[in-house]
């Protein structure tokens, strides 16, 4: 199976979850076009309080449906977009992407990888106990964080549910995804 969107989402104000909508248009260095996090600096509520000037590098907020199949047989119900995300995606192991990776989703969009979501306690507020389903720990020990990718957009374009994505990993070694 290609990789694909199956599900585009935004959202104008802060809200945890994000409505589906039938596209979205990513605009060039700034995001979803009309999503509340869209811009050139930070937008996320805690970063903003630390340091306003920082570089927006979430963008666009990309999410696995595998997720929601493995939360399921976990006894959680999600479905795209609730987990606040703007690109749901189907068959591409977005975690294992190296910084730097790009997404070519549909005919025009480009989006480059910046790192791992770092999700924040309102995760347990939509549902309680999903915190610790989404961020853990893997057989060595180390944090797994499994609630998505971060990205900001190189080329703007309309994203469509159906839309492949075709990616492109970067030149050189690979750095590993860490929070963003």
């Amino acid at each position: 199976m290609d990789a694909m969107v199956t599900a585009v989402s935004s959202n104008g104000t802060y809200s945890f979850s994000k409505p589906n909508r039938e596209s979205v248009t990513l605009l060039a260095g700034l995001g979803v076009e009309g999503d509340v996090h869209a811009g050139t600096k930070v937008k996320h509520r805690f970063r903003v309080a630390r340091n306003p000037d920082q570089p927006n590098l979430r963008q666009v907020h990309l999410m696995h449906e595998e997720l929601f199949d493995e939360l399921a047989d976990d006894g959680y119900t999600v479905a795209a977009g609730e987990l606040g995300e703007n690109i749901t995606t189907r068959g591409i192991d977005l975690l294992g992407l190296p910084v730097g990776a790009l997404l070519r989703l549909g005919d025009e969009a480009v989006v480059e990888i910046t790192g791992l979501r770092n999700p924040c306690r309102q995760i347990d507020g939509f549902r309680a106990g999903l915190m610790k389903k989404v961020v853990g720990r893997d057989a060595s020990g180390a944090v797994r964080h499994k609630a998505g990718v971060m990205s900001v957009v190189r080329q703007g374009g309309e994203v469509r549910p159906g839309d492949v994505i075709e990616v492109v990993l970067p030149e050189g070694p690979h750095r590993p995804l860490e929070t963003v």
